[in-house]
């Protein structure tokens, strides 16, 4: 497991390999509480006793839960990247429909299996049900940014647009797809691959 990314804001940055693996430790706890007693429940003490950690570990890296939580959030959003380019170099350099596909299935397989994802996803969802734009702002610029190239287009501020829209689009219907099933309802998942393929297309055909 790789420790969250250092541009992540910590109040302190670990510099040795051990200190990385405590802080990889303490979100590897931090999401399993989540999925089993929730955000409201959950604290720091707990998180340092699953964690097997002392509880100034945790102080040494997040002053509050929040903290932690916003950390865990920035971990998904590397490691979602880290799948979305796995996928891309192994499919046909341009094509933006396996693009389409990579974004919105590597982002379905974190719904269904990462722990904690469900409540913190990218870090839109704290408090529980609150929906806030930054989160989908900063998942717009990093596909566009790890798309752009692949796609053979400037990074410019018509393409960060483009790929905004689509994120806030597909954001809304992926919620509705797991509130109407647990597991994601395929029905729903099908019509926002297909309404996002119709709205790409008329930039990126």
């Amino acid at each position: 497991m790789k420790p969250v990314s250092h541009a992540t804001p910590l109040r302190r940055a670990p510099v040795q390999r051990r200190s990385a693996e405590r802080l990889t430790r303490i979100l590897d706890a931090c999401a399993d509480l989540l999925d089993e007693v929730g955000y409201d429940a959950l604290s720091t003490r707990a998180v340092a006793l699953r964690a097997g950690v002392p509880i100034g570990s945790v102080y040494r890296f997040f002053g509050n839960k929040r903290q932690m939580a916003d950390a865990l959030a920035q971990r998904n959003l590397e490691r979602y990247a880290e799948q979305v380019t796995e996928r891309l170099k192994v499919a046909r350099r341009g094509d933006w429909r396996a693009a389409v596909d990579a974004v919105l299935d590597e982002y379905l397989a974190m719904k269904r299996t990462a722990p904690g994802f469900s409540l913190i996803d990218f870090g839109n969802q704290i408090p529980v049900g609150a929906r806030h734009s930054e989160p989908n702002h900063r998942v717009a610029d990093r596909l566009t940014d790890l798309l752009s190239g692949y796609l053979g287009r400037d990074p410019d501020e018509a393409l960060r647009r483009t790929f905004l829209v689509a994120v806030e689009a597909s954001d809304t219907l992926v919620q509705l797809a797991f509130r109407v099933d647990p597991e994601g309802d395929e029905a729903i998942i099908a019509e926002t691959r297909e309404l996002l393929r119709a709205y790409l297309a008329r930039v990126l055909d």
